[in-house]
């Protein structure tokens, strides 16, 4: 019985080209605007606090004892607390209904979320100032209705209202964003098994949109901290937020340690919430917490 030789075939497998490394000097334009124009003005705000007029603690002992600051933080805390809550109850439907419609139609709704971004902010502002003020067309709708003397300019509910206006394309593209990468198969999965369809969205479809919710309420929750416009315009300087008081110390008192020590406060704040929703599970942790549940 005679041996068969096989023949090997000889060659060298190729080799990947190493992977060029990225020139450091492409880094250095961005890195140097935000060095100048980010860390440099953050540093000094916090160093301020610490040192202005005297060094230590003495603006954040200030501020713990100042009840109309302690006061007007909460208001602002409040505020975009329940900014981001309509912002998000408005949004979730509007999305999910992004996620349903033809591209078509998916083109016009997401020209009409991002309308807001093409109209100057000072104009939208001024456009609210018109509807809500005393004899506008808010006022003027609910008394045709036989509801007196609806006028919401200078309230909370009006600051609230426009904010909501203002942040919803926020909210909506986060959520968008999520949901398009939601496998609408565990639904149909979900639905043979005999859940109706009402619970299978809420046990199935609204853990896995958690993400998205949680990125587009921390967006709009930290970026209503900050806003300044908005309340100056539409409301009262008794109503005032946490920005006003800062431009307000800097301005007219040039207590300038005073207003780095709140301008801290709230970057500690915005911190904490973004802190907070990286430590939340993943989207398949919830389903399988939402599920384990039953």
């Amino acid at each position: 019985m005679s041996e068969t030789t096989v023949p090997v075939a000889t060659g060298t497998l190729p080799r990947r080209r190493p992977r060029a490394a990225t020139p450091v000097w492409l880094l250095l334009p961005a890195t140097a605007m935000l060095l100048v124009f980010f860390v440099y003005p953050l540093t000094a705000i916090i160093w301020r606090s610490f040192t202005d007029p005297a060094a230590g603690l003495g603006n954040y002992t200030a501020l713990l004892h100042d009840d109309v600051s302690i006061k007007i933080l909460l208001r602002t805390l409040r505020t975009s607390l329940i900014v981001a809550v309509c912002t998000l109850i408005i949004a979730y439907p509007y999305a999910y209904a992004m996620t349903r419609v033809g591209p078509r139609a998916r083109s016009v709704l997401t020209v009409l979320v991002l309308l807001p971004f093409w109209t100057s902010l000072m104009a939208r502002n001024f456009a609210w100032y018109m509807l809500m003020q005393r004899g506008g067309p808010i006022d003027r709708f609910f008394g045709a209705i036989g509801v007196d003397g609806v006028v919401l300019l200078g309230t909370v509910a009006g600051v609230t209202i426009a904010m909501v206006q203002v942040m919803l394309p926020y909210m909506v593209l986060p959520l968008y964003s999520g949901m398009e990468k939601i496998d609408r198969r565990l639904l149909d999965a979900a639905t043979s098994l005999g859940a109706p369809r009402w619970r299978a969205f809420v046990r199935v479809y609204l853990p896995l949109s958690i993400p998205g919710v949680l990125s587009g309420f921390s967006l709009v929750f930290v970026i209503t901290l900050g806003f300044y416009i908005t309340p100056a315009l539409l409301g009262t300087p008794q109503q005032s937020l946490i920005s006003q008081l800062i431009g307000t110390q800097v301005s007219s008192l040039l207590d300038f340690g005073g207003a780095g020590a709140l301008g801290t406060v709230l970057l500690v704040v915005t911190l904490l919430v973004l802190f907070a929703v990286s430590r939340v599970a993943r989207p398949t942790a919830a389903l399988g917490q939402a599920v384990g549940s039953e």
